[in-house]
């Protein structure tokens, strides 16, 4: 059997480190399986997921707490479920001009309605021809199946009006 481990990592940028992880894994026999990194203000940030045979969880866990003076880690061992059979999932895309709170706003929306978001990439962009400040937002959500896609549209679109951007929800796959 395997044992699932999310991880989620931070440490000052600098070369070696995603070699340093992978190393770690792999003298466990770990799986990497995913993940998401990103220089980030002068910091390395990511989350993975590992699968390890069970025999070897407990050593990986414990050669990855020892690279702590390299990088902050947090290791989770999870269980996968197949709650995502019953769901479907929807690409949201947003665009607007950048301001505090759209983010909130949206999640609150999406939390009301029992709409998970699974990945979130957002950034800031210099408009072309006004200079101004948009904000970009990419979400993969999984939705109950039961859930009116059409009325999320509509509620979400209201919401749009309101912060001024724009969005989209599209079915995937």
């Amino acid at each position: 059997m395997s044992t699932f481990l999310v991880l989620t990592v931070i440490g000052d940028d600098k070369p070696g480190l995603v070699e340093l992880l992978a190393d770690t894994i792999a003298r466990h026999s770990g799986n990497w399986l995913e993940s998401n990194m990103a220089h980030l203000a002068g910091k390395f940030a990511g989350i993975l997921r590992v699968s390890v045979a069970d025999a070897h969880a407990d050593a990986l866990i414990a050669d990855l707490q020892k690279l702590s003076s390299v990088l902050r880690l947090v290791v989770e061992k999870v269980k996968l479920t197949d709650a995502g059979a019953r769901q479907r999932s929807l690409r949201l895309t947003l665009v607007g001009n950048d301001r505090p709170g759209i983010i909130k706003e949206i999640s609150r929306a999406l939390a009301l309605q029992h709409v998970n978001v699974e990945e979130l990439a957002t950034q800031c962009t210099t408009a072309p021809m006004s200079g101004e400040s948009l904000f970009n937002a990419q979400a993969e959500l999984r939705v109950p199946a039961d859930l009116d896609v059409l009325a999320l549209q509509r509620q979400l679109e209201q919401l749009a009006d309101d912060l001024i951007v724009e969005i989209a929800l599209e079915p995937l796959n």
